[in-house]
């Protein structure tokens, strides 16, 4: 939905210079280690996990136990499904799948160390407000993440049909935004991508951050990086210029984000990324005369160029944002625990409803279309430690174990499924899912162990956002929005 100027992975726009930062980028690891963190602190032990020691002598979980359902979203990396577990103690529980496809990946170092970083942040980091990942596997070809399924959609299908927001209704969600950013900052990750299609609503209408795939991790001390990646409209300065950035971009993101909030667009867009990119270089701030002095003075301290101007920019990090007047009547503690009443509860009759994703997804048949692509194995250890578990399978580690197991040499790639002789719907089931209303699927995926527990969801009551007329009439809204970030 980005559109043309979404710079994720491989979606370089058509006609546009490609912008090239292998001189700045330097990958954690190297580029045949596994998924693994960083260095150990003294006394500890690293334990990887594997189908060999996670859950020994219990059933495995593959591909063949999900039932493709709808497809919510489609870009460069590839699809977004909803789709049903059908076997284990989770049976008939709803999920988000997405699909990463191994050949694209492993052609870049670049994008073998975003995908291990959301991978790895996926798995390490667990917070309220940040979407949870459930299973992790692979086939020949791809890669899977099994995610908690957000009936709510993105905020910005909300923002799309609001126009703009009420400041109160923009206060509660950059409020829980700033709790999981602070999080991630705490944990030494940069998020880089933060925008109104990267952040989920629960069935409750509070938010999910999710999309990891830009974040950097161990950024901790006034360390920095270089990568230039985003989306442009919400990039801080300091990486379009590649100076070196760190956490204070994400604050830079949030000002744009609360300006889109409230206004309709973000603070800087033009017809293409170039003349974007000047404007965020070297323009001056505009701001409507409706916004209060409390939410001026906020956006004006985000959107500051100078990075130690900037709110949010020192060693406090979040704390100097927390207790901006324009969050005066927020209790912090509340908002963690999920007790604050979000402004909007979505419109969802169950957890099949998809009402709140785009139709031009929904109305696709969801089909994981074959990949005939064949990895050698030494590309293939790149990948290597990809599977997960959820993280109640963690204890089992502590238990003794049913029996020892000798590691087993890497999977070989087979030959593609896919044949002449078969039929369209056959053929759909290549890598292991089976559709909706259609037989089981095949086997050949590399198996995972299963141990998981659905979080609760929040009973806290909701209300209905405002939508005044006053609010029509004072401001286009979506009408002010590039193209490219308007729905098609």
């Amino acid at each position: 939905m980005a559109g043309v100027f979404d710079l994720e992975l491989h979606d370089t726009p058509e006609g546009e210079e490609d912008i090239s930062d292998d001189d700045y980028f330097e990958p954690d690891d190297e580029p045949g280690n596994s998924f693994g963190r960083g260095e150990l602190e003294d006394g500890m032990e690293m334990v990887e996990l594997t189908e060999n020691n996670v859950n020994p002598g219990q059933n495995k979980t593959g591909p063949q136990d999900f039932e493709l359902l709808k497809v919510l979203g489609k870009g460069g990396y590839g699809k977004v499904f909803q789709v049903r577990k059908i076997s284990g103690s989770d049976n008939g529980k709803i999920f988000a799948m997405k699909v990463l496809k191994k050949a694209s990946i492993a052609r870049n170092a670049k994008d073998q160390a975003h995908t291990k970083a959301e991978r790895n942040i996926l798995e390490c980091v667990k917070h309220s407000f940040i979407v949870d990942l459930m299973y992790a596997f692979q086939t020949g070809g791809k890669l899977y993440l099994i995610l908690e399924y957000l009936p709510g959609g993105e905020l910005f299908m909300q923002l799309e049909r609001e126009g703009i927001f009420m400041e109160d209704t923009a206060c509660f969600y950059l409020a829980e935004i700033l709790i999981a950013i602070e999080h991630l900052h705490s944990q030494g990750i940069i998020y880089r991508d933060l925008k109104p299609e990267n952040i989920l609503l629960d069935a409750h209408g509070h938010v999910k951050l999710t999309d990891f795939g830009l974040c950097k991790e161990s950024i901790n001390d006034g360390n920095v990086t270089h990568t230039f990646c985003g989306t442009i409209e919400y990039m801080a300065p300091e990486i379009l210029t590649r100076s070196g950035h760190g956490k204070a971009v994400d604050w830079w993101s949030l000002g744009a984000l609360m300006y889109d909030m409230l206004t309709g667009a973000p603070p800087f867009t033009a017809e293409n990324r170039k003349k974007t990119i000047d404007k965020i270089l070297k323009a001056k701030l505009s701001l409507p005369p409706y916004l209060t002095n409390e939410a001026r003075n906020l956006i004006k301290k985000l959107l500051k160029k100078n990075i130690t101007e900037r709110l949010g920019g020192g060693p406090e990090d979040a704390k100097p944002i927390r207790v901006h007047p324009f969050f005066r009547h927020i209790d912090w503690t509340v908002l963690v625990n999920r007790k604050v009443e979000p402004p909007f509860k979505p419109s969802v009759t169950s957890e099949l409803d998809v009402s709140q994703f785009d139709t031009k997804f929904t109305k696709q048949t969801p089909v994981d279309s074959p990949d005939d692509t064949i990895l050698s194995e030494s590309a293939n250890q790149v990948f290597v430690g990809f599977t997960y578990v959820a993280p109640s399978v963690l204890e089992e580690l502590n238990k003794p174990w049913i029996s020892e197991k000798e590691p087993r040499s890497p999977r070989k790639i087979g030959n593609s499924f896919t044949r002449g002789d078969m039929s369209p719907e056959q053929n759909a089931l290549v890598e292991g899912f089976r559709v909706a209303g259609q037989p089981n699927g095949s086997e050949g995926a590399e198996a995972m162990d299963t141990t998981i527990t659905i979080p609760k969801r929040s009973t806290s009551p909701a209300i209905a956002t405002k939508n005044t007329a006053f609010k029509s009439v004072a401001f286009p809204g979506t009408s002010n929005r590039p193209p490219h970030l308007r729905m098609n």
